[in-house]
Parts: structure tokens; C-alpha cells; sequence
């Protein structure tokens, strides 16, 4: 656990609570949050920060990029090494949404292209659910096609055929209803990732290859 890493935590915990000043533990005021237009940008300003924190640390730590054969949505043992582990460290943020943008080579049509950029960003979601991410955390699939080309060429190109994975905010019990006691659960849920396991337990699961902890 590093300072960094648990004053983002505590920062968003903050924002999603309206800035309250009471002590942990404390039962939150609940019906002011959302009622001020100031309170609700700073909420969104703050989380806008923390997803794009956190889709920085997510890259850095786990392939956010899987590449597709020509004309395939297809999951090659690739792909599928790093969804795995995509999808081990998405366990480890059990309130943190994410998306899946599909994408597409310029070959083709426009709305063919769409058609199987949503198809590749399906594949993804479907695998990364079959290896216990919760679907509630995939917030949608969106299917950009051909229109955010890595490479502009009209030639078929690897670098083009891919999904990409990011952070897009924390889980919300509705688009516009938090409150102090949410923010609570939002933070232990960090302080639960971070609580020290079992030598037993570490151990099998590092012998069932399951990533215990962000970045492993």
C-alpha cells in the first residue's frame, strides 16, 4: 500500500461524501449530497480525475489493448493471456466501472466496421464476466469501428484491429443518488483489497495463478 495510492482513495471517498468533515465511523449526512451544483462538480471533476488516475495505473499494470485477426472477433491465446490478467486486476476494484471500446481497420465499410468493433468489444466482456468480473462493473461496450484508426492506412493493419479497456468512474447505486454512506462502502472496499491475507490463502492462490493483489 503506498501513500499514493490510499490518498486517491481517501480523495474520492471525500468527494463522493460531499466533503464532510466527520470522523470514520461516523453515520454520514445524507439528503444535502447532490442538492448544490458546486458539490456536483466537484464530484464529477474529482471522479473524471481518479477514473483517468486509474486508467493510467490499469495500462501500466495489465494489457488494456487486445489485438483481432483480420475480420475476427475471434480470442487468440494472446488475447486471451491478456485478459486474464486485465481481468485479474479488475477483481482487485471491485467499485471501479470500466468500458470496452471495439475498433476496426479501415477496410470495409463504415457500418460493417461497427458491426464488428461492437462484436470484438462483446468477446471481451463475455470473457472477462466468464473469469468472475462482475457485468455490473462493464458499464457498456462501444463500438468506435473504423473512426480512431492507430495507423491511417487503407491496407489491413494489426494495430487497427483491437479493444481497448478503461476506467470510466466508480459504481453508483443511481446516475445521480451518492451519499456519505456510499462513499463509505466505495473506501472499504479499498481497505478490504488491502487487508493482509492468510499465508494459507495467499499461497493457493498464488499457486492457482490468481493475481492477489493491483499489478500482480
Amino acid at each position: 500500500m503506498t501513500l499514493t495510492k490510499t490518498s486517491r482513495w481517501l480523495a474520492l471517498a471525500l468527494l463522493l461524501s460531499g466533503c464532510g468533515t466527520g470522523e470514520v465511523g461516523s453515520d454520514p449526512e445524507i439528503g444535502s449530497f447532490g442538492t448544490s451544483i458546486t458539490e456536483n462538480t466537484q464530484l464529477m471533476t474529482g471522479e473524471r480525475d481518479f477514473a483517468i488516475s486509474l486508467t493510467q495505473k490499469f495500462a501500466s499494470e495489465a494489457p488494456n489493448t487486445v489485438h483481432f485477426a483480420f475480420n475476427s472477433s475471434a480470442l487468440d491465446g494472446l488475447a486471451q493471456q491478456a485478459l486474464l490478467r486485465q481481468a485479474a486486476w479488475i477483481r482487485n476494484y471491485p467499485q471501479v466501472r470500466f468500458r470496452v471500446y471495439g475498433h476496426t481497420d479501415l477496410v470495409g465499410s463504415a457500418a460493417y466496421n461497427k458491426a464488428l468493433g461492437m462484436r470484438r468489444a462483446q468477446a471481451v466482456v463475455a470473457f472477462l464476466t466468464a473469469q468472475g468480473v462482475s457485468r455490473a462493473q462493464i458499464d457498456a461496450v462501444v463500438s468506435e469501428g473504423k473512426t480512431q484508426p492507430l495507423v491511417f492506412t487503407q491496407a489491413p493493419n494489426a494495430q487497427n484491429r483491437r479493444t481497448v479497456t478503461e476506467v470510466i468512474g466508480v459504481l453508483r447505486r443511481a446516475p445521480a443518488q451518492l451519499d456519505g454512506k456510499y462513499a463509505q462502502r466505495v473506501y472499504q472496499g479499498y481497505l478490504d483489497s488491502a487487508a493482509p491475507k492468510p499465508m494459507n490463502t495467499v499461497a493457493n492462490q498464488s499457486s492457482a495463478g490468481i493475481a492477489i493483489s493491483p499489478g500482480n
